[in-house]
């Protein structure tokens, strides 16, 4: 071997992300893992029944690359029927999960050079898929409490090289849900700036105490600039499915369905007929699954509160946050989330890991889409940890 080092420097120089080392360390250590955002069940009985039932009677083979129609149609008609959207099936492109989807966008959208604006804390896959397509990335930083997006901060960092906008909304881990105006702010100014938008909307169905969604697309303006991405996955607790799509109008669907052809070219087929059957469950079935989660937020949030931890508010998402300094715990996140779970055996995700620069470093995240028994078991160990260190 000749040359010093091997491979592209994006992916040479990045180290293990916070979420396998956090996961890896409590397999090794029998930490309870309210880190990584994953539910403990195996996921709904109806639709691993769906799914069974189509492996054992349905074609194994290769579906239709853009996906089965049957999963494109139901995708379009569940967006008719939830959230007021005018789609095709044939502007639905079906990935192999929602991180796939944002990487064929980003692949399809995005030409070297390209400024692709960002909005902070984000999904840490964002930054290195931008960076391989090509772009370079333009941050705009939030903070807590109230997480504003703001017209200055937009447009401080809007310059003529600016081509794409790739926000998540509901947003994790902030567990928020982008306001109405802000959302008609950011729909105004792709419309002034001619930037398509790339909307991860995983968490779309998991919003609470009546808080709705509101995608992007729907805006002015914007129906023919965004591409809005999905996950059964999310939106059905089976996050190893791997069954995502984006959607976009036809001259940005086929643009992506380009990418994602030489991606994973395709998704199970089984997986697909279940989550188009799934789809189709009636809205009282949707309602169920986003209370049961409320519940379950509610009771990680009620136990912490009580142990003195200082409970930041979570409209959305699988995750809420504590904030350290509030609770009277003097260390930063990344600390914190060492000693939980050598001393607590809890694991969770310190806040800093979602900025790439200037990062917040006073909040930790916890998963709560876990058993009633594993959320009472976590809360008593770290009430325990917090009345060690007081």
């Amino acid at each position: 071997m000749t040359h010093a080092a091997y491979g592209h420097p994006v992916y040479r120089d990045m180290p293990t992300t916070i979420f396998e080392h956090m996961s890896a360390r409590a397999r090794d250590t029998g930490a309870i893992n309210l880190g990584q955002g994953f539910p403990e069940h195996p996921g709904p009985p109806e639709i691993l029944a769906a799914a069974a039932d189509a492996m054992l009677h349905r074609s194994s083979q290769y579906p239709p690359m853009a996906g089965l129609p049957e999963l494109r149609a139901a995708v379009a008609d569940h967006y008719a029927r939830h959230q007021g959207l005018d789609l095709a099936a044939q502007e639905v492109i079906v990935t192999s999960g929602a991180t796939e989807a944002i990487a064929a966008s980003l692949l399809a959208l995005v030409r070297p050079g390209d400024e692709v604006l960002m909005l902070a804390p984000l999904y840490d896959a964002y930054l290195p898929l931008v960076q391989r397509a090509g772009g370079v990335a333009k941050v705009v930083r939030l903070t807590p409490p109230d997480w504003r997006i703001t017209k200055e901060a937009l447009e401080a960092a809007i310059t003529p090289r600016t081509r794409i906008l790739l926000m998540n909304n509901p947003v994790n881990p902030a567990g928020t849900v982008i306001r109405r105006e802000e959302l008609a702010l950011l729909a105004g100014l792709c419309v002034a700036h001619d930037l398509v938008a790339i909307c991860d909307e995983v968490w779309e169905h998991l919003t609470y105490d009546g808080v709705l969604h509101r995608p992007l697309i729907g805006f002015p303006g914007m129906r023919d600039r965004t591409v809005k991405i999905g996950s059964a996955g999310k939106i059905f607790a089976v996050t190893g499915w791997k069954v995502g799509w984006m959607c976009a109008a036809p001259p940005l669907a086929t643009l992506l369905a380009r990418a994602h052809q030489f991606l994973t070219f395709t998704t199970p087929p089984a997986l697909q007929w279940a989550v188009a059957e799934g789809l189709a469950y009636p809205d009282a079935w949707f309602a169920d699954q986003r209370a049961a989660c409320q519940a379950s937020r509610d009771r990680l949030a009620t136990g912490l509160a009580a142990a003195g931890y200082a409970v930041q508010p979570s409209a959305a998402t699988w995750f809420l946050s504590i904030g350290l300094p509030a609770s009277g715990i003097v260390m930063d996140d990344l600390t914190f989330c060492e000693r939980i779970i050598a001393e607590a055996g809890v694991a969770a995700i310190p806040f800093s890991v979602f900025y790439p620069a200037d990062p917040v470093t006073h909040l930790v995240r916890l998963c709560f889409s876990k058993s009633d028994d594993t959320l009472d078991r976590a809360i008593d160990r770290l009430a325990a940890f917090r009345a060690a260190i007081a």
